[in-house]
């Protein structure tokens, strides 16, 4: 079992790059079906979510290789239009695939899917948005049964009754191959929603509209082959500067795009970091104590990110005065609480509501994460703690973070795996 052995108390100091992003590379890949091609897609990490992603372009009948960071995927001749259950358990997003399957195919097999367990995170939207293109679902025994009696997808109006990004990466995907244009109204508009778009423009789609709340795909085009480099992972980022919030210091982090974490930033700023931004750049310096901050609810984009609120709140533990957070997305969001008490941080949680009362200092001890996101905040704490910690469940850490030992390493943290 491998584990993080974090030396806490080192300010960090240097310069650090964010490699590709996460929620954007893996429907980026589940796009590549569509073509009848071969697509070369740029800046994809190794992580643990896109190599389940590659097994299942692979278990598809595509032809895939990977160098460096660039994946190439052959995507010419699909021979299975299924989804195996060990595959969809791997990552919850793995149901991103059902649209592309169902829009080259014309039919698809899937099980219902894995991944973190942050509390219901229904695919009814998803199932809602297919349906209204024409397919047919059918749910037994855990699997997802998919068909077109029609014979074909056709455009409509879709009606998304929360903003949920997969369920319009989703829609954007199985609309590309249903004839006549689909309208995808209330729409997520994060930046992963553009990067999808301007994949699908490589292939040779019409879509128009993402980063914004409506969504326009204009179907029935034969795709071709593509080539895009994946945006920065935002997150990461986020994770970053949160890192030096909490172990003090001064960095700078590289290939980010500032505008896509105004409010990360203004938060921490609020909590007495400086905050300096550029074209493609954020610094952060933290010398003296953190403060308490004005309350923190997460939303939809351009809102706080739900995934950026773990390692914020890891950084704020030891601060003076209060914050209070309201969780809005994700019910079981506070799975790391418990272990951030057990390194001395006063956290009291009801409901979607956690309430931080910062302390002088935290202690390093044993810890475990329990997802993603919580585990990264794990790591925040302990670069900000006295002493030492070893941090268990890593293969959650591994599925949006590539090489983070490595990367805070580089700014002087003292970590390393075992």
């Amino acid at each position: 079992m491998s584990a993080y052995l974090v030396e806490g108390g080192r300010p960090l100091r240097g310069t650090a790059r964010v490699h590709g992003a996460k929620n954007s590379v893996l429907p980026i890949l589940a796009a590549t079906i569509l073509c009848r091609g071969v697509s070369v897609v740029h800046n994809c990490p190794d992580l643990s979510d896109v190599r389940a992603s590659i097994s299942i372009l692979e278990h598809l009948g595509c032809k895939v290789s990977r160098t460096g960071d660039t994946i190439t995927v052959d995507a010419s001749e699909l021979t299975q239009n299924d989804v195996p259950d060990a595959l969809m358990r791997e990552m919850r997003s793995s149901v991103i695939f059902l649209g592309a399957i169902l829009a080259r195919t014309g039919s698809a097999a899937l099980s219902m899917p894995g991944g973190c367990e942050l509390g219901p995170r229904p695919i009814d939207l998803h199932l809602a948005a297919i349906r209204a293109l024409g397919a047919e679902i059918r749910e037994e025994g855990g699997a997802l049964l998919c068909a077109l009696p029609g014979g074909h997808m056709a455009g409509c109006e879709i009606n998304l009754s929360i903003p949920s990004v997969g369920a319009t990466e989703n829609a954007m995907l199985a609309a590309c191959g249903a004839e006549g244009t689909t309208v995808i109204s209330n729409a997520a508009r994060e930046p992963e929603i553009v990067d999808l778009q301007a994949f699908l423009l490589a292939l040779g789609a019409e879509v128009r509209g993402a980063g914004s709340s409506v969504v326009t795909v204009r179907g029935g085009n034969v795709l071709h082959g593509g080539e895009h480099t994946v945006m920065p992972d935002r997150i990461v980022a986020a994770t970053l500067l949160s890192a030096v919030a909490s172990a003090g210091g001064e960095a700078e982090i590289l290939g980010t795009d500032y505008r896509q974490l105004s409010t990360v930033t203004a938060v921490l700023a609020e909590a007495g970091c400086r905050i300096r931004s550029g074209a493609d750049y954020i610094t952060i310096r933290r010398d003296g104590l953190l403060k308490g901050v004005r309350p923190i609810r997460t939303a939809p984009y351009p809102g706080f990110p739900t995934d950026a609120q773990p390692p914020v709140m890891a950084a704020l533990t030891r601060s003076e005065g209060t914050t209070v957070i309201v969780e809005n997305m994700f019910e079981s969001r506070y799975r790391h609480v418990d272990e951030l008490c057990r390194m001395g941080a006063d956290i009291r949680v009801e409901g979607r509501v956690a309430v931080i009362c910062g302390v002088d200092r935290l202690r390093g001890t044993g810890l475990k994460a329990a997802d993603l996101r919580g585990g990264a905040a794990l790591v925040v704490a302990a670069l900000g703690a006295d002493g030492r910690s070893e941090i268990t469940g890593l293969t959650h850490i591994d599925r949006g973070y590539y090489g983070l030992d490595e990367t805070l390493r580089g700014l002087g943290a003292g970590i390393t795996r075992a």
